[in-house]
């Protein structure tokens, strides 16, 4: 029989978890519901003690435990967010856990999860990916005999984020006419299709990926649970290979549509949330907000939730997030500049060449041979993404142009 997430499960996670998790605000963004002209609430998951939704699944899974079983002690694979949920549950539960994180998880999360769980827990860094993780951790559990804690292909696991479905409903006087839900796995989303399908099902659930790691979009679409080869781990809250079974499943059946938004467009959500909102989101935190462009049409005076799924943000991926938004928004672009080998050249570029907002913020030179030009990479940062075409145009006149490097992304990653 195929598993959809019931009402009275859902109901009895809530009680499970309201003895570690508090009811997260639903506020409404001024900004935003100005701009799309809709009444735009913002469900704040992040302010959990963990700073994610993670912690209800992960805390109603492992109280389902019996005594064996939280003897033997738990295993979970994750990017962040589902392993500090589960540190957390083993230390409030007393039952030892190991933790299976990627190689390239953010410092921030690897030190937030060994914190929440202290001496109850074990991390172990494995693989470039969640699936890599997963791989392994399943494998020590097989060895091992204990439980694995999945971070959403579990029923448990599916009802205990499915008690954010029944607190908006509690929230709101009127009814919600959209709730956007970011996807990494779909347990999130598969929770909320769960308790709106029953008690809501006039409300559209719009589950929202990274373009980079569009796998449930690509599975609903196949009709069938497709894994991706290859992804981009960027929106690492959200970066998943293949989909649950379980939440293939339920999200094919009742998900209203699912998107695919640009990393680039993420993080310049990001960084508008930080300086116009005094919010501090992670990537896969700003999935949802970021749909909302995609759906300026449908939602103009309906009633809009997005789910704000976490804020675990490493302050040293600042720079990247700020380089992707300018990158995506067409104002941050690499050359190869020819600089004829002469004195007054790079005078003559700065002066002549570029326009006067455009900012030279990445520059590497290095004289090498006797030629009469040599090549440097410059990154130049513009004021409009109208102004490009004319500084081509310029370079090109006085021979100043190499190469456009943005458009050629293996050449791109190499170089800059």
């Amino acid at each position: 029989m195929t598993y959809f997430p019931k009402i009275e499960d859902i109901k009895a996670a809530a009680d499970i978890i309201r003895k570690v998790a508090r009811v997260t605000p639903l506020d409404e963004s001024i900004r935003l519901s100005k701009q799309f002209g809709a009444h735009i609430l913002l469900k704040r998951e992040d302010l959990h003690r963990v700073r994610s939704y993670k912690i209800r699944g992960a805390f109603n899974k492992m109280s389902s435990l019996n005594q064996e079983e939280r003897s033997h002690g738990v295993v979970c694979a994750s990017a962040g967010n589902h392993a500090q949920g589960v540190a957390f549950a083993c230390h409030h539960l007393g039952i030892n856990g190991t933790i299976y994180m990627p190689s390239v998880t953010p410092k921030q999360k690897i030190e937030q999860t060994r914190m929440f769980g202290g001496d109850k827990i074990t991390i172990v860094l494995e693989g470039d990916t969640f699936d890599d993780s997963s791989k392994a951790a399943l494998q020590f559990c097989k060895e091992t005999h204990k439980t694995f804690v999945h971070p959403f292909d579990d029923e448990k696991v599916i009802e205990g984020q499915g008690t954010i479905g029944l607190e908006l409903l509690d929230q709101v006087a009127s009814p919600i006419d959209y709730v956007f839900v970011a996807i990494g796995g779909g347990g999130l989303a598969s929770g909320l299709c769960g308790v709106f399908s029953t008690l809501s099902p006039n409300t559209k659930i719009i589950g929202v990926e990274p373009e980079g790691a569009p796998s449930m979009k690509i599975s609903i679409g196949k009709g069938v649970n497709t894994r991706l080869e290859k992804i981009d781990k960027f929106i690492d809250g959200a970066a998943v290979q293949r989909v649950g079974d379980l939440t293939f499943g339920i999200c094919r059946k009742h998900l209203s549509d699912t998107l695919a938004i640009p990393e680039g467009k993420v993080c310049q959500t990001i960084l508008d949330l930080y300086n116009r909102d005094a919010i501090v989101v992670e990537p896969a935190g700003a999935l949802t907000i970021s749909a909302l462009d995609t759906y300026a049409d449908e939602i103009k005076g309906k009633n809009v939730v997005c789910i704000v799924s976490g804020s675990n943000n490493d302050i040293t991926r600042t720079a990247e997030i700020k380089e992707r938004a300018l990158l995506y928004g067409k104002l941050k672009h690499y050359f190869i500049v020819r600089f004829p080998q002469r004195p007054g050249a790079l005078k003559q570029f700065v002066a002549d060449i570029l326009g006067p907002d455009d900012d030279i913020t990445h520059f590497e030179y290095s004289k090498k041979s006797s030629k009469e030009n040599a090549p440097a990479i410059v990154g130049i940062e513009l004021k409009s993404p109208a102004d490009l075409a004319p500084l081509i145009q310029r370079m090109k006149a006085d021979n100043f142009y190499g190469e456009y490097l943005n458009d050629k992304p293996d050449l791109f990653q190499y170089l800059v």
